[in-house]
């Protein structure tokens, strides 16, 4: 395993907000899809973006609802979206395609988490469909507009400190259980941003993943509060409890600074958190904090990549 998990010492950190990391007009001329840029996390860094001056294209599964959030936020335009359906995500990067615009940021910002079971596509657990499959088919399929200049960004978890990726049952066909789907799935993040940086770098795309920080968003739409009180996350109101948790401003500070600090040049395929490379975490039991060694590991992302195209059918780098 290479390690590059060394932490550059940004000067920013856990209370930095995604505002602070830019100012009006740093990305005029810039194009950045952001997908569920209308929601939680999401909804910050697109209006963080098209603050400084970026033109921002959010995918988004709810169009409706996607206009109804981003309102009156100007610089924005707004494709249907939904990951856990190729066809959609061919549909989007299509769109796209037929625009002719380099795109030169791509934020991984969608997701669902610790949801009930469900199947989709070929009968694909809905977590790790969602989460990394249809980012997979995205980044692939616009490839095109990509190369020449770009960083893709993954938003990851700490969440991928609970599960490795899961070789022998990757689908969960041998009993569910929602933590470790999730787990899974943000372990995919990570490793799809090794292998894609790998790749991609010979044509100046550089790819990222991160953990934003412990945030309440809709994210947690599938908790009941009971589950949420009994972790520590609220208290018995319904209140935020835990001091650790960030604003949506603060969490998504790290995913705009690996989409656009100048202290990334040069640098990829890292896993990052407070606006930092992250150190790796080895040891037992994980500490949920840094990167486990699994999820930045060369040889696992390129096992994924081959298995994410076997999937899919989908490759953009595959040459026969």
């Amino acid at each position: 395993m290479i390690c590059k998990q060394f932490p550059l010492h940004s000067g920013y950190g856990a209370a930095t907000t995604a505002a602070e990391l830019l100012k009006e007009g740093d990305l005029l001329n810039t194009t950045a899809v952001v997908t569920g840029g209308h929601s939680g996390l999401g909804l910050e860094t697109t209006r963080a973006l098209a603050a400084a001056g970026a033109h921002v294209i959010v995918g988004a599964r709810d169009v409706q609802a996607a206009r109804a959030n981003i309102g009156g936020i100007s610089n924005v335009h707004i494709e249907q979206l939904d990951l856990s359906d190729l066809a959609s995500v061919h549909g989007f990067t299509q769109r796209l395609l037929a625009r002719d615009r380099h795109v030169d940021i791509l934020i991984g910002s969608a997701g669902i988490m610790a949801c009930p079971e469900g199947r989709v596509g070929a009968g694909w657990e809905a977590q790790f469909a969602t989460n990394h499959l249809g980012h997979y088919a995205l980044v692939n399929g616009l490839w095109p507009v990509l190369t020449g200049g770009a960083r893709v960004v993954m938003v990851s978890s700490a969440g991928h400190h609970q599960s490795d990726i899961r070789w022998g049952d990757v689908q969960f066909t041998k009993g569910y259980d929602k933590w470790l789907a999730y787990g899974q799935s943000k372990t995919a993040n990570a490793l799809f941003a090794v292998h894609l940086d790998r790749v991609g770098q010979a044509e100046g795309v550089r790819a990222f993943s991160l953990h934003p920080g412990k945030i309440l968003t809709p994210l947690q739409r599938h908790l009941p509060r009971d589950e949420m009180i009994a972790a520590g996350w609220l208290d018995a109101d319904g209140n935020l409890a835990d001091p650790t948790f960030k604003t949506p401003e603060q969490g998504a500070a790290t995913q705009v600074w690996a989409a656009t600090s100048a202290q990334l040049a040069g640098l990829g395929g890292v896993y990052c958190e407070d606006c930092d490379i992250a150190s790796v975490d080895a040891g037992e039991p994980p500490s949920f904090v840094g990167v486990r060694p699994y999820a930045a590991d060369p040889e696992r992302a390129e096992r994924l990549w081959a298995l994410s195209a076997r999937l899919t059918g989908i490759d953009a780098f595959d040459r026969a």
